[in-house]
């Protein structure tokens, strides 16, 4: 018996009639740009292990906004590297910090441009973890109370500089709970937060750590990250997460955990985001660099099986290059 999905490639116009009962379809509005932010001026430095991505100074990232909106792009995912680091992170939740300087920026020049801030300490600490690092029988441990504490401190920080919505990203127990009942309790009920429920310690990382300088310089992120292996915790998780008021919840990294997006999306029908992550773009960059791959092809494949997934948006380094091709 002949099903007529087997006639459409015998078809004339077989390849507009397959692109019309796709069953999913990229949109340029399901993308989220990350933006790296530099303190200085006049920076625009090329990251190694990123081809084609860049630490910004405020005003360069300005016109890289202004050309993303040109594009289509709706909104931008802002990470900082202050020009100081500290024990605690202080830039994050000082006026003058490199991401409050940049959300008033880009609102004043392109407002309908959607901000969103990577709420975590990992690059504005001397050690490198996601918050405040104490001692527990000589040991070098998280400080979870004191980082909520700061987390606080941090989203009002950003609020009031203008952020549509905050992510935060450290995978600290508590956090959108506490980050939730700071923004209300300041006057900013209004604002969304996008959690990274279920954010891995996986090895996709190593290039964002080149970018945003945030390596932890001892132990490694094991204890507050998910391991994997495991599948029913990112549920559990992400249930917290929600319970805590989170209107957006992330799986990170993407390619190696989709099905992760398929149960997260399935468990909760909430909006779910997926994190493209650096080291899925680099790889697909050093093997198009090559030859190997079809740059174009390979990433459209990629983000396609990410939306099939489940992932509602999806933040890639692709964005723009994307928006090109669709």
């Amino acid at each position: 018996m002949s099903y007529p999905e087997h006639r459409l490639s015998r078809l004339r116009g077989a390849a507009v009639l397959r692109e019309m009962v796709a069953e999913h379809r990229l949109s340029v509005s399901d993308f989220i740009q990350p933006l790296f932010i530099h303190y200085g001026e006049n920076v625009r430095s090329e990251i190694a292990s990123m081809p084609g991505q860049f630490r910004l100074s405020v005003e360069q990232a300005i016109e890289t906004v202004k050309k993303l909106c040109d594009a289509g792009i709706k909104a931008v995912l802002l990470f900082g590297l202050p020009e100081k680091k500290d024990a605690e992170g202080s830039d994050t939740w000082s006026d003058q910090g490199i991401i409050q300087q940049a959300v008033r920026a880009i609102k004043q020049t392109v407002p309908k441009m959607l901000v969103i801030t990577d709420v975590c300490f990992c690059e504005y600490t001397e050690h490198g973890h996601c918050g405040i690092i104490g001692e527990r029988n000589g040991q070098k441990v998280l400080d979870h109370d004191a980082t909520l504490n700061n987390l606080a401190l941090q989203v009002i920080s950003h609020a009031k500089a203008g952020a549509d919505m905050v992510a935060p990203s450290g995978m600290i127990d508590g956090m959108v709970g506490a980050i939730r009942e700071a923004l209300d309790q300041s006057g900013f009920s209004h604002l969304p937060v996008m959690a990274y429920s279920a954010k891995y310690a996986s090895a996709f990382y190593g290039p964002f750590r080149e970018a945003a300088d945030g390596a932890p310089q001892f132990g490694d992120r094991r204890t507050y990250q998910m391991d994997v292996a495991n599948s029913d915790e990112a549920i559990r998780e992400t249930s917290l997460d929600i319970g805590e008021g989170a209107d957006i919840v992330m799986v990170k990294p993407g390619l190696a955990f989709l099905d992760i997006v398929r149960r997260v999306k399935e468990s909760f029908g909430l909006p779910t985001a997926v994190y493209n992550v650096s080291g899925e773009y680099a790889m697909v960059k050093a093997a198009a660099e090559k030859g190997w791959l079809s740059e174009k092809e390979t990433v459209l494949e990629i983000l396609t099986g990410m939306k099939r997934a489940g992932a509602d948006l999806i933040i890639t380094y692709h964005a723009a290059d994307v928006a090109r091709w669709l």
